[in-house]
């Protein structure tokens, strides 16, 4: 006995339900399909949803990330170099303390 072939369109209507975290029960009987059949598809076509893991990231929201990570560095050197430009020049005990 051969497999029952589905449309292309059919499966991916059917994966990006599961991507938008439709449950697989739900997606099967919305779409007339097999449970089975979803779990598959879900397992071959979806690796990250059926391990629980994160969705992976694009590349555009990678490249977003890594400037953003960039930027928080750079300010944060520049606050450290603050810092240590002050502590030259104004003790941390606040000298402006007068004693009588």
């Amino acid at each position: 006995m051969q497999p029952m072939r589905y449309p292309p369109e059919l499966r991916r209507k059917a994966l990006d339900l599961l991507a938008d975290g439709e449950p697989v029960k739900k997606v099967a009987v919305a779409l007339g399909l097999s449970d089975q059949t979803v779990y598959q598809w879900r397992r071959r076509y979806l690796p990250h949803l059926s391990r629980g893991g994160p969705k992976p990231s694009t590349g555009m929201d990678l490249r977003a990330a890594r400037r953003r990570i960039a930027e928080l560095e750079s300010e944060l050197a520049a606050l450290r170099r603050a810092t240590e430009l002050l502590c030259d020049v104004v003790s941390p005990k606040g000298d402006s303390r007068q004693f009588t």
